[in-house]
């Protein structure tokens, strides 16, 4: 199976394919110099090369779309670009939570083996986007969004420490890593979601149609709450 896999929940723009779990190519792009995600700029760009590098459309058996938690703007980014894509060329699309192709990365990693995976990104608002995955057993924690001192106590009542990463584990590790977990040093790629294991979840994902793929905020967006709080809506 040829999968072409999307990611833009962080301010990373992830693209790549593979073939039966083999890459063919995958590219992240770094936010600009000031700090701007580029995910309107080079996601098309980019999956037209990878696309290119697996001998054409012909060849996509299907598209895997990040949906999050993350960027509001990123996710709706990524996500339109990939639905427009599968109707336009007929294209099976599937849903992949981006946490979980984070702790992808974070359980084939030499220290992740054998233990709890805990992607964690960076929700800001002081609030982190979280979940805790454990190869074999599956999700222990679904998607969730917290304050560090939440996450932390989640964390103190796990029976084994799991290996922390991703942009929020690292703003948070003094917190993390006081409640018992291990956070990957922050140099390591694992704090980065990668193309392959987007497309590697993709594999094994549901298959639904492009109206049904819908981002996974877990909140609401800043608009809605200023437009919440002018109205005077009650909790806005």
């Amino acid at each position: 199976m040829v999968v072409l896999g999307v990611d833009s929940a962080t301010a990373d723009a992830v693209v790549g394919v593979t073939a039966d779990g083999e890459i063919i190519r995958e590219v992240r792009v770094d936010p600009d110099a000031d700090g701007r995600p580029r995910h309107a700029q080079v996601l098309l760009p980019e999956i037209e090369r990878c696309v290119d590098a697996a001998g054409g459309w012909g060849q996509i058996d299907r598209i895997a779309v990040g949906i999050g938690p993350g960027s509001f703007t990123g996710l709706r980014i990524g996500i339109s670009t990939a639905r427009a894509l599968a109707q336009a060329r007929e294209l099976p699309i599937v849903p992949v939570g981006s946490l979980a192709s984070l702790a992808r990365g974070i359980a084939s990693s030499a220290d992740g083996r054998g233990r709890p995976a805990l992607p964690v990104i960076d929700a800001h608002r002081k609030e982190a986007f979280a979940a805790l995955i454990e190869d074999g057993a599956g999700q222990l924690w679904a998607p969730f969004v917290a304050p560090p001192d939440e996450l932390a106590d989640r964390v103190r009542e796990l029976d084994r420490p799991p290996l922390a990463a991703g942009d929020g584990a690292l703003k948070f590790a003094a917190e993390l890593e006081a409640a018992g977990a291990t956070v990957a040093s922050p140099g390591d790629p694992v704090h980065r979601v990668a193309a392959r294991h987007v497309c590697a979840a993709g594999e094994m994902a549901i298959e639904a149609s492009p109206d049904q793929i819908q981002p996974l905020y877990l909140r609401p967006p800043d608009a809605k709450k200023w437009l919440e709080r002018d109205r005077g809506v009650p909790g806005g």
